[in-house]
């Protein structure tokens, strides 16, 4: 199959994933009582697969979907502030049409970025049991090897850097030792992709400024310079 094909049957495939009963459990249960501000709302409340450019050279790799966010959206880091932060910092950095996403269907478009989460359904405490995430990775691991053209990987949070080293030790050998260490603004090799660290865009990060619009704006422009530079 083509790229595009691709992606589109392995998310399928992720959405209708149920082997693990204790996050099908939390996610179904989310969607059965959201908050008064989403009462109404259709929750998706499955899988969230990854979204955006099947050509994409830079990937934006989170931990889970929110309760309430992509959870109810269907959408990885689509309906909640941490995706207004991140969302923001893409069209900052013209790696998105628009800077702000609020449903699946509202015309955001990625250009040479792809988003995605290390686990696909909301956990309990935003915290993945190890057995979940060790199940949840070969999704990841298609993922990435259905986006060919991928030269950068970001990961928000440290999470997410683990998850991309884990996968660039499955997938094309040993890592150094002692492991790359996650920081805001650190650099390693993964595989054949460079790995930059920045802090997650949640809310404990943005509102107590650990996290800044100028930080995440530095670390988008290096993996964009990355990016075309490993092409060049």
């Amino acid at each position: 199959m083509s790229e595009p094909a691709t992606l589109v049957a392995l998310s399928a495939e992720i959405a209708a994933c149920r082997a693990c009963p204790r996050l099908v459990a939390w996610r179904e249960a989310a969607a059965a009582d959201p908050p008064a501000r989403f009462r109404g709302q259709t929750y998706w409340g499955r899988p969230v697969p990854g979204f955006g450019d099947p050509a994409a050279r830079i990937l934006l790799l989170g931990l889970a979907p929110a309760k309430d966010g992509a959870n109810r959206t269907g959408r990885v880091f689509t309906g909640d502030r941490s995706g207004d932060f991140l969302f923001a910092a893409l069209h900052r950095a013209g790696l998105a049409n628009q800077p702000a996403s609020s449903r699946r269907d509202d015309g955001l478009e990625l250009r040479d970025a792809y988003v995605a989460a290390a686990v696909r359904c909301a956990p309990p405490d935003n915290r993945p049991l190890p057995a979940e995430r060790d199940r949840c990775a070969p999704y990841l691991h298609r993922e990435i090897a259905a986006l060919s053209r991928l030269r950068v990987i970001v990961a928000l949070g440290a999470f997410a850097w683990e998850a991309a080293l884990r996968w660039a030790e499955a997938t094309h050998g040993s890592l150094p030792r002692p492991l790359p260490r996650f920081g805001h603004g650190a650099e390693a090799a993964a595989g054949p992709c460079t790995l930059l660290g920045t802090y997650h865009p949640s809310q404990q990060n943005t509102f107590t400024g650990r996290l800044t619009p100028a930080m995440l704006d530095g670390v988008l422009a290096r993996a964009r310079a990355l990016a075309v530079s490993d092409e060049a």
